[in-house]
């Protein structure tokens, strides 16, 4: 716990890396590009999920689950979809393994050759419409609304843990409508389910858009997104929710008998977020002396660390420290009483400093003589002291007040790193600064990549509250009719 952290400005990638290991959140694996995420990091990644399954729950979806295996046939039936998939599947192509004959362990079996690969799945798209295709035949089985929670696989080459890993957790919503209006309906109220979780309980402010064409997920119509911007500049697309049209549906087959007999075509969307959510939360919030959490997803919101000398003092320390925390829990808060005896409180106090957790109370034996207890904040550092009688009420409000903190420090933070540019040159320096740049772009994708090529910068989003304005692109001169957002991006 005494190791200092890289700072920010030293090097930011590298003070990431320091944060997510130190706070026990994950760690590289034994497998390459691949993590383990420890319980301190999972029990964040359960918050998170008991959070995103009750919003999904209340807008009407339900639970199901898939196979990870997709026969490599499915992924041929959408020509946009494997292109857009190719290059990170990993595929299974042998059933068994048999000892060496020559002694060296064991080796594949070439008897044991599968008749068609598999495809570890990278999405859910093709095998779940190949399923829906059996379930639907009138309008009376729609809609479907299911969400799976899962792992995938997209073969990786350049990792870091949880912003991108070969193997991730996520979340991913499939639904089959019977009209176009009811698909949009639903793509557009799942983007709003993940822009109210990222705001109110992230506490990380997002812009709403579509995706360029270019940017589009493969085999969608449109691709709705939430970008975030993290503390070096760098924007990062923190969830996506995605038209499909028919697009599935005609390469599955899965059409329905309409109210008047006719057979037509599903409408399908298909949204999602991942683990990755888990490094947007790092990135957003934390600073030089380690991880920061919003209570709200917070393992415990509270730590208690006991100061004492001698059995006698832990004793009497102890029962009032247990009777707080069991006032504090009847309120809903969660509480960690750490009483161990083989660390320090300071050595204490810099682990949870560490760890994020948002209120850390400490108890000694001049504190039960006085009737106080004081109360350290994790996101200003501020220390007070409170009266103990009274001090509920006080760290319920102080909770509520972090969360309000966090995400108005964030919000201006992206306030203060959001630009306009009405000139080539001034976009290209803007850029280098970091943030969001508000700029007219023709529409087209040879001006895009133009761009990328040149700044290293992407259209983030078009932002859905972009108002019509009459402009002309920086890079082309070509007219434009309203602002979109770029970025460095991860």
């Amino acid at each position: 716990m005494a190791k200092k952290l890289t700072s920010r400005a030293e090097d930011y990638s590298q003070w990431y890396n320091e944060i997510v290991q130190g706070a026990d959140l994950a760690e590289n694996s034994g497998v390459r590009g691949c993590m383990v995420i420890k319980p301190y990091g999972y029990a964040i990644w359960e918050k998170m999920q008991a959070e995103l399954d009750k919003k999904f729950k209340e807008t009407g979806h339900e639970n199901a689950y898939f196979p990870l295996f997709i026969p490599k046939s499915y992924f041929s039936k959408e020509a946009s979809h494997v292109d857009g998939f190719a290059k990170e599947c990993a595929v299974v192509t042998h059933y068994r393994l048999k000892n060496d004959p020559n002694g060296k362990g064991v080796i594949v079996d070439p008897d044991a050759k599968l008749e068609e690969e598999l495809i570890v799945r990278p999405t859910s798209e093709t095998i779940i419409w190949d399923t829906y295709r059996k379930w639907i035949q009138s309008y009376r089985d729609l809609p479907i609304l299911v969400n799976q929670w899962a792992n995938v696989v997209r073969w990786e080459m350049r990792t870091r843990l949880f912003l991108r890993t070969a193997e991730f957790l996520w979340q991913e919503g499939h639904t089959a409508h019977a009209t176009k209006k009811e698909a949009i309906a639903e793509t557009e109220q799942m983007i709003d389910v993940y822009a109210d979780f990222a705001q109110d309980f992230m506490a990380m402010p997002v812009i709403k858009g579509v995706k360029s064409e270019n940017e589009r997920f493969a085999g969608a119509l449109e691709t709705y997104c939430i970008e975030a911007l993290m503390q070096d500049g760098k924007a990062l697309q923190a969830g996506t929710s995605h038209f499909l049209g028919q697009n599935f549906a005609k390469a599955f087959d899965v059409k329905f008998a309409t109210k008047e007999g006719k057979q037509e075509y599903v409408w399908a969307t298909s949204w999602g977020v991942s683990t990755r959510l888990m490094g947007a939360l790092v990135m957003t919030h934390s600073d030089d002396k380690g991880l920061v959490l919003p209570p709200k997803l917070a393992p415990y919101q509270v730590v208690i660390v006991p100061i004492y000398k001698g059995d006698e003092q832990l004793e009497k320390v102890s029962e009032v420290a247990l009777k707080v925390k069991k006032n504090l829990e009847a309120k809903g808060i969660s509480v960690k009483f750490d009483n161990r005896d083989t660390h320090k409180p300071g050595w204490k106090f810099a682990e949870y400093e560490l760890k994020g957790v948002p209120l850390r109370l400490a108890l000694g034996a001049r504190d039960l003589e006085n009737g106080t207890i004081e109360v350290a904040r994790r996101d200003t550092l501020e220390k007070e002291t409170y009266q103990i009688e009274d001090i509920e009420n006080k760290v319920e409000h102080l909770l509520e007040k972090i969360q309000e903190n966090l995400y108005q420090k964030a919000l201006d933070f992206r306030a203060e790193k959001t630009y306009k540019a009405d000139s080539k040159e001034e976009f290209v320096e803007l850029i280098k600064k970091g943030g969001f740049v508000y700029a007219h772009w023709d529409g087209t994708f040879e001006t895009e990549e133009l761009i990328k090529k040149e700044t290293k910068a992407t259209i983030r989003c078009i932002p859905l509250d972009a108002k019509e304005e009459s402009g002309v692109c920086l890079f082309s001169g070509k007219p434009s009719n309203k602002r979109v957002s770029f970025a460095k991006a991860y």
